[in-house]
């Protein structure tokens, strides 16, 4: 479970969530949560804060969500921007990252006749007095 954050966490998120920090520096947004900038910085490394800062930025940024996701189209077709495509096709679930793998077994895989083979190798190998073939 994760452990609570202060008042003056949350404050500290509050700011730290705006774009750009709302024209503040990390000097700046200590000074106004009250905090030592050193503290700040050590919220920073903590990985709760993180999360919490994490979350507050993707509820603050959703409701635009869909005008990020019609300028899209726009940045594509004037910036030849083969990225945003990607990643338009990806939202729209038109592009996945699928791995078709082809195997000549024919399924039913059989344990004893691959241990046979196995054995088979090893009485070879110590026939050639532990020199593999290419030697």
């Amino acid at each position: 479970m994760a452990k609570q954050l202060s008042d003056l966490q949350y404050a500290a998120i509050a700011l730290l969530a705006m774009p750009q920090r709302g024209g503040r520096t990390y000097p700046e947004v200590a000074a106004e949560v009250g905090v030592d900038e050193r503290t700040l910085r050590r919220w920073r490394n903590d990985d709760d804060f993180n999360a919490e800062l994490k979350r507050k930025i993707m509820n603050d940024t959703t409701d635009r969500l869909p005008e990020v996701m019609a300028s899209i189209p726009d940045h594509i077709i004037t910036d030849g921007n083969a990225a945003m495509f990607r990643t338009l096709l990806q939202a729209h679930g038109l592009l996945t990252e699928k791995h078709e793998v082809e195997t000549k077994d024919s399924g039913s895989t059989d344990i004893a006749s691959i241990r046979d083979k196995i054995a088979q190798y090893k009485d070879e190998d110590n026939e050639d007095g532990g020199q593999g073939a290419d030697e």
